[in-house]
C-alpha cells in the first residue's frame, strides 16, 4: 500500500496539469485512463479536461454506495484501464477509491470541494442497506485540489472541511490515551502528522476567502489521509469524535454533515476530558473558538438534536467503533450522567 500520494497540486488553475499528470509512466504507461464523475462539478470538469486525455472514458458515478462502487470497480475490470481519475467531492472519491481498488489499479484524486479528509486517505465511507460502513483501501496516488473548482461549490461543504480536521486533536489525544491505559501500540509519526494537520490550520488566521487558508485546509485533509495510511488504520484522525459523528448518522440520519458532525464530536470530547480528567481548559476553548470563527456548528442544538438525542448518541457511539478505545470507553458514564454533561456542555457553547 501507497504511504503517500506521489503527487499533490493545491493551486488555482491546477486541473489543467491533470493531463501532464498522466503523463507520467509511473501511473499510467500507454494512457488507458477511465474517469469518474459525480452528480455535481464532475461532468463541467470532466468536458474541461477530455482534451488533454486523448484516450479515456468518462463513467458517472450516482452515489456513495457500496454498490455504485462496486458497479464501478466491474468497469474497471473489463476496460483493462490503467488508471482511473476520480472527480468530484467526497461521496464521488469514495465510491472510486473502492472501486479502484477492487480493479487492483491506481487513483487520481480530483477533489471539487474539501469538505472531509476522504479526498486522499486509506478509507472509503459508503453507503450500504444497513446504514454506512467504512472500509479499507488504497489512497489516491496521486492528488490535485483546483482552488477555482473548489470556490464554485457551497461553502457549507467548504467549511465542514474544517471541523473534519480540528478533530484529529482529539482523535490523538484519545489515541495516546488508549496508549497509557491499555499499553495499544502508538505510531508517533502519524500521531505528529495528524496533530501538525489540525494545529496548522486552527492557528492559519485568515478564512475560507482567501486562497492561503483554502490550500491550508486542502494540505490538512491530504495530511490526514497520509497520517492514517502511515498508521494502518483510521486511528489518528478517528477517535470518540467519531464515533458519535457515526452514531448520529446510524440513529439520526440526514443531520449535519460529516466535518460539521466531527467538529461537534471533537468539542464534545474536548469538554469531557476537561471536567473529568483535568485536560488544559485552554484545548476545549481553542477547538470552540476555531469552529466559531469558521461558522461551524458547535453543539447539538446547532445541528437540530435535542440534548436528549445527543446523548442517546453518545451512549450508542462505542458500539460504532469496536475494539477502538477512547475517552468515551475510559469514562464509561452510564446514560443519566451522560445527558447531565450534555446539558451542561450545550449551556456553555450553545450560545
Amino acid at each position: 500500500m501507497l504511504t503517500a500520494p506521489l503527487s499533490i497540486d493545491v493551486r488555482r488553475g491546477a486541473i489543467a496539469s491533470l493531463g501532464e499528470l498522466l503523463a507520467d509512466r509511473r501511473i499510467a504507461t500507454e494512457g488507458r485512463v477511465a474517469v469518474a464523475v459525480g452528480p455535481g462539478q464532475g461532468d463541467a470538469i470532466a468536458a474541461d479536461v477530455r482534451p488533454s486525455l486523448a484516450d479515456c472514458e468518462v463513467f458517472r458515478v450516482p452515489g456513495g454506495t457500496v454498490d455504485a462502487a462496486v458497479q464501478l470497480g466491474s468497469q474497471l475490470r473489463g476496460g483493462t484501464y490503467e488508471a482511473v481519475v476520480a472527480i468530484g467531492g467526497g461521496k464521488t472519491i469514495d465510491a472510486t477509491k473502492y472501486a479502484a481498488t477492487l480493479a487492483g489499479i491506481p487513483m487520481v484524486s480530483v477533489a471539487t470541494n474539501l469538505s472531509h479528509d476522504g479526498i486522499c486517505s486509506p478509507v472509503a465511507s459508503l453507503e450500504h442497506e444497513k446504514g454506512k460502513g467504512s472500509f479499507g483501501v488504497v489512497m489516491p496516488i496521486a492528488m490535485i485540489v483546483d482552488l477555482d473548482y473548489v470556490r464554485a461549490a457551497p461553502e457549507q461543504l467548504v467549511r465542514s472541511g474544517v471541523g473534519d480536521v480540528v478533530s484529529n486533536l482529539s482523535a490523538v489525544a484519545d489515541w495516546e490515551l488508549a496508549h497509557a491505559e491499555t499499553g495499544e501500540p502508538i505510531d508517533r509519526l502519524a500521531l505528529t502528522v495528524a496533530r501538525t494537520a489540525a494545529e496548522a490550520l486552527i492557528y492559519q488566521p485568515s478564512s475560507i476567502e482567501s486562497d492561503a487558508f483554502l490550500t491550508v485546509l486542502a494540505e490538512g485533509l491530504v495530511l490526514s489521509g497520509m497520517a492514517m495510511s502511515f498508521a494502518g488504520s483510521s486511528q489518528p484522525a478517528s477517535g470518540g469524535d467519531h464515533e458519535i459523528l457515526h452514531a448520529i448518522d446510524r440513529l439520526f440520519p440526514g443531520t449535519g454533515n460529516h466535518g460539521e458532525l466531527a467538529g461537534i464530536g471533537a468539542l464534545f470530547c474536548h469538554y469531557l476530558r476537561r471536567e473529568y480528567l483535568g485536560e488544559d481548559p485552554s484545548r476545549v476553548r481553542i477547538v470552540a473558538d476555531c469552529l466559531d470563527r469558521h461558522r461551524l456548528p458547535l453543539t447539538c442544538k446547532h445541528v437540530g438534536l435535542s440534548a436528549e438525542q445527543f446523548a442517546e448518541a453518545v451512549a450508542f457511539a462505542p458500539s460504532t467503533r469496536p475494539g477502538r478505545y477512547t475517552v468515551l470507553e475510559y469514562l464509561n458514564l452510564p446514560e443519566d450522567e451522560i445527558l447531565a454533561a450534555v446539558h451542561k456542555y450545550v449551556q456553555e457553547f450553545g450560545s
